[in-house]
Formats: structure tokens, sequence, C-alpha cells
């Protein structure tokens, strides 16, 4: 009886093993295969470069530099503190710090965990060459983004960063990863997808230490898209020079197909601070600076036209029949409603149209501005896009502001409508919107789609076809009239534009605009214009946050305009 019971006991276990057994190796008989794979079998990954960027002449503005970064493989290190010790002293930093980086970084037993990036040669050497002592210790090659111009251009190119989890929910068709670098801003965003590399790796055998057996595979890292610009960078370094790191902006954009020779934002920034660890405490400094080098005021920027708004005006009082080239009115220096008094920067005495905007009258276009609606006036500000965005290939583009319907209070007061009719008041634009707005004006109403990019991966960005470009439809009288006075503004010994005029050789148009700013600060000064040439039509835009006077402005355009010629651009 006892020997019956001890046989069934006897029997009881031996059917449990079978059954762990049949339930191991035949129903779960795969997975624990490919536990056992991944105990001995480790796929070492390696980044693929970014695609470079180049100018529109073949200068290389974003390349890559070959990078070391030591990393960990947690399931394999046996003795962390003496690992830890043993990086301290080949990276000359504190093991501690080495700990609190692991464990802030472990991902998975299996995911190497990046302690230090950018080691030198020779610390990688070291490390490859005593690596088999401390197991799950190992050298990755990376690629570091370096920006041979550092600053100048900045806002055009962007800098790239470590990925954020957000950037990974939007991005997960790409196959980025957690230590993915992205692009942030600039081009470095905006084609993002198209200048990611793809990696590669080695699948390799180890044993039971984590040490190197023998190669499985290799699949070399694939290059991202190379990425030619619009950009010259000879201008752009010479408009770097010329703003001097003032606040402000620098626009150069071809009339024949929206292409941007130059965009330039001031004061700027070095992109390699984000990603050369050897500039990195430079970071802490742009993001306190309270001058924002980091914003991209060109195409982020949204600040009063000033007079420069008076175009739109002309246009839509010309076209309407609310005045025409002979049309008068007397300015004092000034026009009175009630006790409030709108000021004009000279006496001018007696102006029409064509000396109105070349000496840019206030008064005169106060009246202009009661003969034509608040509503139409906006209407033909709309046409040229001042209430929407460009379409520029630049992430973060603000669309500006125009109020069209009655402002706050609901009724527009006289002294709203004259604010409005030089570019005052609710009005908001940027210096990009206002470069394609003369850019329409010199082409009769073609509205251009700027660009900063015209390759990708060798293949050609198509240019929007005229045919389906935007057009303001206006008498061919109406752009004649207000093309002659911008021209005046230069040609005219009175002209608020009239240094432009030793720039030799050229018909230059243009206009001035002095726009206050808030809380008593200086005035915000404006010069956007246009040229053509037998080389090359450009519409241009000089902007200075806080510039004071327009000819300040003024100064810089006809520096800038002298330089292209120089450079035989135009």
């Amino acid at each position: 009886m006892r020997l019956n019971f001890i046989q069934s006991i006897i029997f009881f276990f031996l059917g449990l093993i079978i059954c762990g057994l049949i339930y191991m190796q035949i129903i779960h008989g795969d997975y624990y295969r490919r536990q056992s794979m991944n105990n001995r079998i480790r796929v070492v990954p390696t980044d693929g470069p970014r695609g470079r960027i180049f100018d529109r002449n073949g200068v290389i503005l974003a390349d890559n530099r070959l990078t070391f970064n030591v990393g960990v493989v947690p399931q394999d290190v046996e003795d962390k503190n003496a690992l830890f010790y043993y990086l301290g002293q080949v990276l000359h930093c504190d093991p501690e710090f080495l700990g609190r980086q692991f464990q802030r970084r472990k991902l998975a037993p299996f995911a190497p965990v990046i302690l230090a990036e950018d080691i030198s040669r020779e610390q990688a050497v070291k490390i490859e060459e005593e690596k088999f002592i401390y197991p799950g210790l190992i050298v990755q090659q990376g690629y570091e983004r370096f920006y041979p111009f550092n600053g100048a251009g900045a806002h055009v190119l962007g800098y790239v960063g470590k990925i954020d989890e957000e950037e990974i929910e939007d991005n997960q068709q790409y196959g980025y990863t957690p230590l993915s670098f992205v692009g942030k801003t600039g081009v470095e965003k905006r084609y993002d997808a198209y200048l990611q590399g793809e990696p590669g790796g080695r699948q390799i055998e180890v044993d039971s230490r984590g040490t190197q057996v023998r190669l499985l595979g290799l699949k070399d890292p694939l290059a991202g898209s190379d990425v030619v610009l619009t950009i010259d960078q000879r201008v752009q370094n010479a408009a770097q020079e010329l703003l001097n790191n003032q606040r402000g902006v620098i626009v150069v954009m071809d009339l024949t197909n929206g292409d941007l020779i130059s965009l330039v934002s001031s004061p700027s920034y070095d992109p390699n601070a984000f990603s050369d660890k050897s500039k990195s405490e430079n970071l802490t400094g742009y993001f306190n600076d309270p001058l924002t080098p980091l914003f991209n005021r060109a195409v982020s920027g949204q600040y009063p036209p000033g007079s420069v708004f008076k175009i739109p005006l002309a246009l839509a009082a010309i076209q309407l029949h609310k005045i025409n080239p002979s049309t008068t009115f007397d300015c004092p220096g000034y026009m009175m409603v009630g006790k409030r008094r709108f000021g004009c920067s000279h006496v001018h005495g007696i102006q029409d149209l064509n000396a109105a905007l070349a000496h840019s009258c206030n008064v005169y276009f106060f009246h202009v501005g009661q003969l034509v609606s608040p509503p139409v006036i906006g209407a033909f500000a709309k046409a040229f896009g001042l209430n929407r965005r460009t379409g520029v290939d630049l992430p973060f583009e603000a669309k500006g502001k125009l109020v069209t319907s009655a402002p706050p209070g609901g009724t527009w007061y006289t002294g709203d409508v004259l604010n409005l009719s030089i570019g005052q008041g609710y009005t908001l634009t940027t210096p990009l919107q206002l470069t394609v707005m003369m850019a329409a004006v010199a082409d009769n109403g073609v509205i251009m789609r700027p660009r900063v990019v015209s390759q990708v991966g060798g293949i050609m960005v198509p240019v929007m076809d005229i045919s389906k470009r935007p057009l303001i439809r206006l008498r061919d009288q109406t752009w004649g009239v207000v093309q002659q006075g911008l021209k005046a503004v230069v040609a005219d010994p009175q002209g608020t534009g009239h240094d432009l005029k030793e720039v030799g050789g050229l018909t230059i148009y243009g206009k001035t605009g002095t726009a206050q700013s808030v809380h008593g600060k200086p005035n915000h000064a404006w010069f956007v214009g246009y040229t053509k040439s037998a080389k090359a039509s450009i519409a241009f835009c000089v902007f200075l946050e806080y510039g004071g006077s327009s000819e300040n402005s003024v100064i810089i355009a006809r520096d800038l305009l002298l330089k292209l010629q120089t450079l035989q651009i135009i």
C-alpha cells in the first residue's frame, strides 16, 4: 500500500516534468529559442550620416564629423563599480556621474546605454583594446553635425538635437528611436525625413561574458539625401556683416522664381553649440539672451509695416478712382483729429501721389485712407497675402495680423483709419511677407511662393508653374503709377531712399517705413525694394528692429546692393 502511494507521487512529478518540457519545447519553443538567441547574439547599431546641405554654388553648409561614443549593454555587465571606475579613469570624469547616467538612460537589458559621446580617438582605441576585461562595454561610431560657417545664415539651416517623445510619436513611420537625432528648426527640421540617414549595424555572436566570438552579419548604414539650397552663402556672410549683430533681417529674393538668395536674421547663433559638446556652454546664453538670437525674425517676427503699407493703399485708391496721379493734398506737417495730433515727418506742402510716395508723406495718405474704407484697404492688403503665410519651406512661419473688420470696440474711428493708412495700429507683417509683396508690385501682381531648397537627393524641386501663381488683377495704369512713385523714392533728390542712388547702373524701386514700436522703445526701420538688371531681377528687404529712422535701413540696403554688384549677382 505504501509502495503504491510512493509510485503515484513519483509518476505525478514525472508527469509535471513531461508537461513542463512539452510546454517549453513544443508550445513555447519558438519563444525560448528567440530568448536563447538574444542571449548570444547582439546587434551593434551604426548611425547613418545625415545628408549634407549645400548652397547654390556647391559650398557645404552642413556636414558630418565622425565621432566615437562609449556604451554599455546592461545585461552583460558583471561589476558596475569596476566598470565605471575604469571608464572614469579613461574619460577623466566622475565614476558616480557615469553610474547616474547609466541608471537614467537604461531602457532595456539588451539596449546599449550611451554613457559618453564624442570621445577622442585615443580614448576610443584604449577602450577597444581593453573592453574584453569589462563585459558589456562597447564603442560605437556615430556622426556629429558640423556647420562650417557658424552663425552666418543659421536660421535657414537650423540645428539638430535628440528626439523627444512627441517627435517619436509623430515620426514612427520613419523608424526613429529614442536615440535618434532630428532637425529642430530650419531646413534641418523641414527636410528631416530626407536628410535622416538609414542606420546599419553588425550582428555578432558573443560568449557568456559578452565577448565577441564571431561576426554573423553586417549592414552598412546609408547616408541621408543631400539638399541643395537656393541660398548664396557669400550673400549670407555679407548680410550678417552688414547687420553687425543688430536686431534685424535681410532678405533677397529672385523675382523670376521665388528663390531666396539670402535670408538672414540677426543676431544669430552658432548651431554647432547644439551638437558640439565643447560649445554647449553657449546654449544657456542663447536661451537667456534678451536679444533672442534663436528667433527667426525673417519668417516668425511680426511687426507693424509702417509706411510700406502705403503701397496697397495707393493701389486701392488709384484702382477704385478715389484719386488720380494728379490729386494733391497739402501737408502742414500734421493732421488734427479733435484734440489729437497725427504727425508727419516734415512739412511737405502740396503733394501729389508721386511726391507723397517719394517723401513718405503721412498727411497725404491720411486723406487717401479716409477716401478708401478700411475693409477695402484690408482687401487689397489681403490680396498681397499680408494675413497668411507665404508658404516658404521653413518651419514656424507666422501669418501676420490684418484687421479688416471693425477693431475692438465695434467702430472704425477716424484715428483708427489714419493709423491703418500708414501701417500702424493693429497691422502686423513679417519681413518675408513684405518682400513677397514688393515682388508682386514689380511683376504687376504675380504672387511668388518663396523657397530655400532647390534640390533633394539630386532631384530638382519643381518651381510653381507661372500659370498657377496667384495674380492680383489691376489695370496696367494702376501698377505703372505706383511703380513710378516707388522709383521716385530713390530718384527724387528729396526721396527717403535717395542714398541708394549711389548704386550705379541700376534702376531701384522701393519704399521706406518708420514704424512705431511699443513701450517707448525706438522705432522699427524698413526699406523694401526691387531692381531689375540684365544679370538678375531681385526683391529685397532690410528691416531693423528698434532701428530708429528708416534712413538706417536705406544705408544698409545701399551697401547690400553694392555688395551684390561686387559679387556679380546683379
